[in-house]
């Protein structure tokens, strides 16, 4: 029973490239809502004018040739950032549509540079 309850509510996040594989073997895929893991790539971040429309796109963990193009509208996460210097891992939650870009209802970040001891922390410690 507690095997069944834990199981059941286990959430399994595919990278970019898990979900282009299941996607390529079974096109109906994309109807189901999944939740991708990837790092934020440094300068890819585009906001709308008018609307809180975002685009920006992650790479794969292990594969970072592998991107995928993230759509959100709504307020990004305080911990969001496109920078060069900084190292943001995000979880997207959506779907991937027909035009290859994921429809995201939900993004989680974490920025671990922010959390992180700087070397110049580490030796005062």
């Amino acid at each position: 029973l507690v095997w069944t309850g834990v199981s059941d509510t286990m959430v399994y996040y595919l990278t970019p490239t898990e979900l282009e594989a299941k996607i390529s073997t079974d096109p109906s895929f994309r109807e189901l809502g999944v939740k991708v893991s990837g790092r934020v790539v440094p300068g890819t971040h585009w906001e709308s004018d008018e609307a809180l429309l975002h685009r920006f796109q992650i790479h794969d963990l292990e594969n970072p040739e592998v991107t995928m193009t993230i759509e959100y509208d709504n307020v990004l996460p305080d911990t969001f950032s496109d920078s060069e210097t900084m190292v943001v891992d995000a979880v997207v939650e959506g779907r991937l549509r027909d035009d290859g870009i994921f429809e995201a209802k939900t993004v989680l970040t974490k920025c671990g540079s922010r959390y992180e001891a700087t070397p110049e922390e580490l030796a005062a410690g």
